[in-house]
């Protein structure tokens, strides 16, 4: 995802690689996009040498240089290769841990299940609260969120409830074990 994300914001305009890493974390790709700020450079690198992207220029800001890069025309196509490779892969994800913990789950104390799960429930609730501001920031910025936009939102929270709920069952039914 994160030669995704760099050639897109490049293709949008020239822009050093600081720049994007400073667009990456506002949008918070990390999040969403499992794009690890500390990739960008290596992506850029990788990326010029394939001939997606070019240097256009050097800027001098106070003691340091910038690289500035743009898309090349076999980039722009690239792109588009992989942006239509992203829409078609599946984008089912298990928590496939969680999943796997799950199945031995009978073999430590309840106790310790269930305090495991609560902090499982816990770090849901504060993704679930991460986004929520997340959302509030970008209306009060007043930032016109495309219908796109929200739909990604909204489904972004439905995972979470959902994750919410799964685990409020897990938690009823080891509940319900221990009586």
């Amino acid at each position: 995802m994160t030669r995704l994300l760099v050639l897109g914001l490049l293709d949008e305009q020239p822009m050093s690689g600081y720049d994007i890493q400073q667009k990456i974390s506002r949008a918070d790709a990390e999040r969403w996009g499992g794009v690890l700020v500390g990739s960008i450079y290596h992506a850029l690198k990788k990326l010029e040498q394939e001939n997606y992207i070019e240097l256009t220029g050097v800027e001098q800001t106070g003691h340091r240089q910038k690289a500035i890069y743009k898309t090349t025309d076999q980039g722009k196509n690239y792109l588009q290769s992989i942006i239509i490779d992203s829409l078609r892969t599946s984008s089912v994800i298990y928590p496939t841990t969680l999943y796997s913990g799950l199945s031995l789950l009978y073999k430590i104390p309840y106790e310790k299940a269930r305090e495991a799960l609560e902090e499982q429930k816990k770090l849901l609730d504060e993704e679930y609260h991460v986004l929520e501001q997340g959302q509030k920031t970008n209306e009060a910025a007043a930032q016109d969120t495309s219908p796109l936009s929200r739909i990604t939102m909204d489904n972004m929270f439905a995972i979470i409830r959902q994750q919410q709920q799964f685990i409020e069952k897990i938690l009823e039914v080891l509940d319900e074990q221990n009586k």
